[in-house]
């Protein structure tokens, strides 16, 4: 099984975050606060002067407390993972620990960014849920509104960005459209359109950086996909002005095999989303081998001729699905413990084995709950 970790965000900080994390690794704290101007372990643990809400502080101390925690998975012998991800401020990390900038230069880019982002003044959000990204558009689209999808969290979680104004102006439609409306509580319109002139000056610092191919595959918010050696500044400053398509990027994950998740840093907020994810993810797969095994199956009816004549086609007749390659289509979608309905039978079923050929012509699959084999075309999968 491969292993993704992944780094959390602005919005899951609080206070007391980090715990011992500063103390055991003394060296980059000190660091930080060189950096920085200021105590990183006071910040995140008492938070004094009530800043940790801030942008321009919330970003930085999110970075050092996720970096230090990866730095304690490592030190405890956690084997490195086959992928990293993060969502929007979370992505430095990931990056950071693929090895493609140092600690310090990470902090450097973010304390800019948090910075930038700070002054970005009658910006508004909202996260809308039971919805999807067409849907949204076709809404932003009737109500006429310069208004940018922010975040593609899940597939029924997504956060908009635009004007304060505009925002407000948007949740009518989005109501009548019985849609879930939720104003967020920001300053800014992140990742949107009215980034761009924070992005340019931010593109200033991303050209003096120096980055490292990446010593681990780090997936992009801003495609979803793995980042390009080549790309990796240019992500970063669209990063700001563009949608985090953090949905895409864990189906992509999804996509590579069995995929274990492990959230580092603060809250479980990816952790949640890819709950969602996964689920939506599994409901496609199911159905979309369902019309595979389908469409194979329709493929392979085919027709015989009793009679023959110029003036007519030939007569067509169903032939059975070979049944070898039945249990193979089988095999291929379905694992062991797939729930499936019958109708011979009134309750839900559990298979217990793969699929086998029974004497050399049927195909079929043993049940735990039945304790016998049924054929596979008695069978399917349970919605």
């Amino acid at each position: 099984m491969k292993k993704t970790f992944v780094f959390p965000g602005q919005g899951s900080q609080r206070k007391g975050m980090g715990g011992d994390l500063f103390d055991e690794f003394p060296v980059l704290t000190k660091k930080a606060d060189k950096i920085l101007g200021y105590s990183i372990k006071e910040l995140c643990l008492e938070d004094p002067n009530k800043q940790l809400n801030k942008t321009q502080y919330t970003q930085p101390a999110l970075y050092v407390v996720n970096a230090l925690s990866y730095q304690k998975k490592i030190k405890d012998g956690e084997k490195k993972p086959d992928f990293l991800a993060g969502h929007s401020l979370g992505e430095y990390n990931a990056l950071q620990a693929a090895g493609v900038f140092s600690f310090e230069s990470g902090l450097r880019l973010v304390k800019k960014r948090g910075e930038l982002m700070s002054k970005a003044k009658n910006g508004g959000m909202a996260a809308i849920l039971k919805s999807s990204e067409e849907q949204i558009k076709e809404i932003l689209k009737e109500a006429n509104l310069a208004i940018d999808i922010a975040n593609l969290n899940a597939p029924s979680q997504i956060v908009i960005s635009g004007l304060s104004e505009d925002i407000a102006k948007a949740q009518p439609y989005f109501e009548k459209a019985n849609t879930m409306f939720i104003p967020l509580n920001t300053s800014g319109a992140f990742h949107s359109r009215y980034m761009k002139e924070a992005a340019a000056e931010f593109e200033k610092l991303i050209k003096k950086t120096r980055f490292v191919k990446p010593k681990i595959k780090v997936i992009a918010n801003v495609t979803g996909k793995v980042y390009g050696f080549k790309n990796i500044g240019k992500h970063l400053t669209d990063q700001l002005s563009n949608s985090v398509r953090w949905s895409e990027s864990m189906t992509y994950l999804l996509d590579q095999g069995e995929m274990e998740f492990e959230e580092l840093g603060v809250g479980d907020v990816l952790t949640k989303l890819i709950g969602y994810i996964k689920k939506d993810y599994t409901k496609k797969t199911n159905t979309q081998s369902e019309e595979k095994i389908k469409i194979v199956a329709e493929k392979d009816i085919e027709t015989k001729s009793d009679k023959k004549s110029s003036s007519e086609t030939k007569a067509k007749e169903k032939k059975q699905l070979d049944p070898a390659e039945l249990v193979e289509q089988w095999n291929q979608v379905y694992p062991i413990g797939t729930k499936v309905i019958s109708d011979f039978y009134d309750t839900e079923l559990e298979t217990r084995t793969e699929a086998v050929m029974l004497f050399g012509h049927r195909a079929a699959v043993y049940m735990k709950n039945y304790n016998g084999y049924f054929d596979l075309r008695e069978v399917r999968p349970a919605q």
